[in-house]
């Protein structure tokens, strides 16, 4: 055989090599048209299982007519899609398959040229990327969720403690900016204290069970005046490394607003409170006046007949006047305490939660109601809880809240003829919580009464606002407690509230 003939016979044979490799290969494999229409001038039996055309049906077809519409100019454009090197072009795109849909392709193609540099051919490699390309879309909008969230999502190393991501918000809080690349760790971000005792127990706790649920204070230093809270922290572990912790996910939140709402709310909770008491003591006007009278006319008296008997000769003895001024000192006593209690219950304050005795309380506003009681013919009864509880509140406020129940007990007798008139108050520790009760033997409130009783400016009385049991409600809310009322609105009524015991706090 002639040397010409071997090598001809080579060539063949290793063309036949490289057909039935082409052939069997799962990646299609074909050759295009160098114009723009890109038609397909050969193909691999592969296109049959990625595209669902056989070789015999797409040959001949324009390949531009089945890209997407978005993606058909991606060379052109060099968008970010295409990559180039060394003379290839590897292009990620979608492509119609025979049913109608779109598959993602990730294409390697080269332009094959002649001896004088025009192009003859363009040959094509493409493998279906759909489950990638799809995957790494829905990463892609994860990732757009978390970087859009509101809340701070930070990625900590489990082993240094250093964030590794933060999200937008996150710098925001922080007062740190992603252009000066700051690099963080646990320790700058927390106190030692509450980072051994807080912190690295919620994430032991994240690292044995998976996640963690619950509350951390976090100070910014570098953004004073903001305040976050840590909500969850997830352990996130490397399937390939025996299920080792890799990184934990560190999910806050930024509560300055919620906060200083908080605030805005106590202080005009604050104010109402204030104005309640300033108008119960203007309601109690004409009560007040006449107990603070009464020791000052006792004065007086005392006063009048000690000169009487001085200008008559009556008093010989210096102890008959000691007597008489021991007395008025008494009386003067007595009106400087009505002054004294008057003034301390309408005093402006800031909120104090300070331990004080509930059943001490509780006499204490019956004396201060004690004219108003007098005039009414109203009989205090008490049954107080021999322990002597304890509470940790606002003592003006919880004062309040028993001043206007009293009162509502005192007034719900004004068309009734019932005597005696009694109202009970009763303090009982129930568990881990007190339960202070007033109750009347009056008319009762009806059950339509019943269904806004707690709302602002809904009252039966002809010159009341209708305030008091709306701030009583709301007093009794803001420390963790709850007021109801219980009647069958024909045989008194009883108003309960409830708060927690000294040191147990929700």
């Amino acid at each position: 055989m002639q040397p010409i003939e071997q090598e001809l016979k080579s060539c063949l044979e290793e063309a036949d090599r490289y057909r039935l490799l082409a052939e069997q290969s799962t990646d299609m494999i074909s050759r295009h048209t160098p114009t723009s229409d890109w038609t397909f001038i050969d193909v691999n039996p592969a296109i049959e299982r990625l595209l669902g055309y056989t070789p015999d049906e797409i040959i001949g077809t324009p390949g531009y007519d089945l890209f997407h519409p978005d993606d058909a100019d991606n060379l052109k454009k060099r968008a970010e899609s295409v990559r180039y090197r060394r003379g290839m072009y590897t292009n990620v795109y979608r492509f119609q398959h025979r049913d109608g849909h779109y598959i993602w392709l990730e294409t390697t193609s080269r332009t094959i040229r002649n001896d004088d540099g025009h192009p003859i051919e363009i040959i094509c490699v493409s493998r279906d990327v759909t489950e990638r390309e799809l995957a790494q879309q829905a990463t892609r909008r994860l990732a757009r969720v978390v970087e859009a969230s509101s809340d701070l999502i930070l990625f900590c190393n489990h082993r240094t403690l250093q964030l590794t991501y933060m999200n937008e918000s996150a710098y925001r809080t922080f007062g740190a900016e992603r252009e000066n690349l700051a690099v963080f760790y646990l320790d700058q971000l927390f106190p030692k204290a509450v980072l051994h005792e807080l912190v690295e127990p919620a994430l032991q706790h994240a690292a044995l069970y998976g996640t963690w649920y619950g509350s951390i204070p976090l100070y910014p230093a570098g953004n004073p005046g903001r305040i976050a809270e840590i909500r969850e922290i997830i352990a996130h572990r490397n399937r390939a490394e025996n299920m080792r912790v890799e990184y934990y996910s560190i999910i806050a939140r930024d509560i300055t607003l919620k906060r200083q709402a908080e605030e805005k709310s106590k202080r005009q909770q604050l104010e109402m409170a204030h104005m309640s008491r300033l108008l119960s003591v203007g309601e109690m006007a004409t009560e007040l006046a006449h107990e603070v009278n009464q020791p000052l006319a006792t004065i007086i008296n005392y006063c009048n007949g000690t000169f009487r008997r001085l200008d008559e000769g009556q008093i010989t003895e210096i102890e008959q006047v000691t007597r008489a001024m021991e007395l008025i000192s008494t009386q003067a006593k007595r009106a400087s305490e009505i002054i004294k209690r008057m003034r301390r219950f309408v005093r402006h304050t800031e909120f104090q939660r300070i331990r004080f005795p509930i059943n001490e309380t509780c006499e204490e506003v019956t004396r201060f109601l004690n004219q108003e009681a007098t005039d009414h013919n109203i009989r205090f009864e008490f049954e107080l809880d021999p322990q002597n509880p304890e509470i940790e509140a606002d003592r003006l406020q919880i004062e309040q809240v028993l001043l206007n129940l009293i009162r509502n007990a005192i007034e719900a007798y004004s068309d009734s003829d019932i005597s005696p008139r009694p109202v009970r108050i009763s303090t009982r520790i129930e568990g881990q919580r007190l339960l202070v009760t007033v109750a009347d033997q009056g008319p009762g409130i009806s059950e339509e009464q019943m269904q806004s009783l707690f709302e602002p400016f809904s009252t039966s009385k002809e010159n009341g606002l209708g305030m008091g049991l709306s701030i009583s409600h709301t007093i009794i809310e803001s420390h963790c407690g709850r007021l109801w009322a219980e009647s069958d609105g024909q045989s008194g009524t009883r108003f309960h509230f409830q708060l927690p015991l000294r040191g147990m706090h929700d």
